[in-house]
């Protein structure tokens, strides 16, 4: 079984093209968690919904309310947290003007493509799946974004810390480049951000690393777990009603694919 571009671009479409702006804590934010749940459901995997609560703020120069966003986690038939495990993740997401079809329903299609794959040929270390709610700031500041990674780290058990091998965020993976970005925030995630580079050469995918901590990868490393992202190629759309399917590329989210894949095959 290889990844497949198209069906991740087909979630694309669908979040962004038919379900639209998805601010964290609004109904559509909750009509695209159930899309999401139904989805990994499908493949096999126990699926649960974590609420996070949001405060009231500002998204990206809309004033938006108090509510309730969720993470929505999915594990493997037999998962057992307190064992050796990896977390891909990526944001459902949006800012309350935009689409989010880059930022990031890229993420969430790369995420339930690698999903399929990995139902189909578990790895060698088992992989928990996470959309993640809340990642978009309400407000400046380190605490007023990444609520929803934020709240998972900080209600993990010790056993399940020193379990965890590596979690990887997939934000924002779809616009055409050159390359695609690996970073790490520079402090517990330059270890997995050189494997991934390695991943990537393995394939002969053009990949650069760099540093970043605009994603939920910062939650777990600034936790003092080994974290990374994929993705953050600047654009014109960005935050805006203008990050719509037509700006996400599906050869870009193939090489995304195949690095996250070829990285898990890895383990």
């Amino acid at each position: 079984m290889e990844f497949d571009p198209a069906a991740a671009f087909d979630v694309v479409q669908h979040l962004a093209g038919e379900i639209g702006p998805r601010e964290a804590a609004s109904a559509a934010f909750d009509r695209a968690a159930r899309y999401v749940r139904r989805e990994l459901a499908a493949l096999g995997y126990r699926v649960t919904a974590e609420p996070v609560p949001v405060p009231a703020g500002d998204s990206w120069g809309v004033d938006v309310g108090a509510g309730r966003s969720a993470n929505v986690i999915a594990d493997p038939p037999g998962f057992d947290p307190s064992s050796r495990h990896v977390i891909i993740g990526a944001h459902l997401d949006t800012v309350a003007r935009a689409p989010g079809a880059e930022d990031n329903a890229s993420g969430v299609g790369v995420l339930l493509e690698i999903a399929r794959l990995a139902a189909a040929r578990p790895p060698g270390v088992p992989v928990r799946f996470i959309a993640f709610g809340a990642e978009e700031p309400r407000g400046e500041g380190d605490d007023l974004h990444h609520f929803g990674s934020q709240q998972y780290v900080a209600r993990m058990p010790d056993a399940q810390r020193s379990a965890l091998t590596a979690m990887v965020s997939l934000d924002r993976v779809g616009v055409p480049a050159d390359h695609v970005p690996v970073c790490a925030a520079g402090r517990h995630g330059t270890g997995l951000r050189d494997a991934l580079l390695a991943a990537a050469e393995n394939v002969e995918t053009p990949a650069q690393g760099c540093e970043d901590r605009a994603s939920d990868h910062w939650s777990f490393e600034k936790a003092a777990l080994p974290a990374a992202r994929l993705g953050s190629v600047p654009f014109a759309g960005y935050h805006s009603p203008d990050d719509v399917p037509s700006v996400v590329d599906p050869h870009q989210l193939h090489r995304v694919g195949r690095i996250t894949w070829t990285w898990l095959r890895s383990l």
